[in-house]
């Protein structure tokens, strides 16, 4: 069964992937066809957060609904009828009263109670599907396991150690302040040292600098105000991702090659001679989803 953690990363990559060719669709648009392209990218979105919403209605259990009676509609069930069981139905099915009224001590016929039986039949419907998606998600191969083999294979090849990098949201900007490290290149203008818990805020506050200084570059990617999103990037823990890696690259004059699980992705910032530093991307590898760590030359 996926379980509701891997079910919610599984929803963060799908929502990356939908981001990474939502950006590739506005890169590729012009000014006339650019509101045509954001309504399509619109709709993609919207279409995602609903299956997303269905997804985990099924894992996690819709409640039951209040339905109102409906005299005029007979759902009685005859008794040449046969019913074909569902799997996993619930005692709240079984216990329900699906055939002839039942008659008190008295003999007096006892009102069949309806609403109950829909409910009953609800949530044995609910569990079907439930056990349904279990079977479904057993079947699934293990993407954390398959994404750290491959990854390892390429650390190996290229003669690189990888340095775990704490998951809390600011993982690309330490990730990136190691490698500065690693390289020697100063985090801040003026070259003075930052203490090792300060330095991806340094990082951030160059990333969100070179985004607000050079706005063309950045404004058609974005889905909110340019100033709003520079304040996220440099004040709060907001993940980074190919935007920042830009930003950082030419802020600081370096070519950054990010391994990843597929082809490495080569961020150049456009000048001769820039120093070469190594970023591992996981998309399944880590509880909170995509994440950054440092890779070092093996010794």
């Amino acid at each position: 069964m996926e379980a509701l953690e891997d079910m919610r990363s599984r929803h963060r990559k799908e929502q990356e992937d939908l981001q990474s060719r939502i950006l590739q669709k506005k890169k590729g648009a012009s000014k006339k066809t650019r509101k045509g392209v954001n309504i399509e990218c619109e709709d993609l979105e919207r279409q995602l957060k609903e299956k997303h919403e269905a997804e985990r209605t099924v894992l996690e259990g819709e409640p039951p609904v209040e339905v109102k009676e409906t005299p005029d509609v007979d759902e009685s069930v005859s008794e040449n009828q046969s019913a074909t069981p569902l799997n996993g139905v619930t005692e709240a099915l079984q216990n329900s009263s699906i055939s002839e009224p039942a008659q008190s001590e008295d003999g007096q016929t006892r009102k069949r109670n309806r609403q109950k039986e829909r409910l009953a039949r609800r949530a044995a419907e609910q569990e079907a599907a439930l056990e349904e998606a279990k079977k479904e998600a057993a079947n699934q191969p293990n993407s954390k396991e398959i994404e750290r083999k491959k990854m390892v294979e390429q650390f190996e090849w290229r003669r690189l150690t990888e340095k775990t990098i704490r998951p809390d949201g600011h993982c690309l900007f330490s990730a990136f302040a190691d490698q500065l490290s690693e390289v020697g290149i100063a985090l801040s203008p003026d070259g003075e040292s930052v203490r090792e818990d300060q330095r991806y805020k340094v990082v951030r506050q160059s990333a969100a600098r070179y985004i607000e200084t050079h706005p063309d570059d950045f404004v058609a990617w974005l889905d909110e105000p340019l100033e709003r999103y520079v304040e996220k990037i440099r004040d709060t823990a907001e993940w980074g991702g190919h935007l920042e890696l830009l930003a950082l690259s030419k802020s600081y004059n370096v070519e950054i090659c990010v391994i990843q699980d597929g082809e490495p992705q080569t961020i150049e910032p456009g000048t001769e001679g820039a120093e070469k530093i190594c970023l591992a991307y996981y998309r399944h590898g880590f509880g909170l989803g995509e994440h950054y760590n440092s890779l070092r030359k093996s010794p």
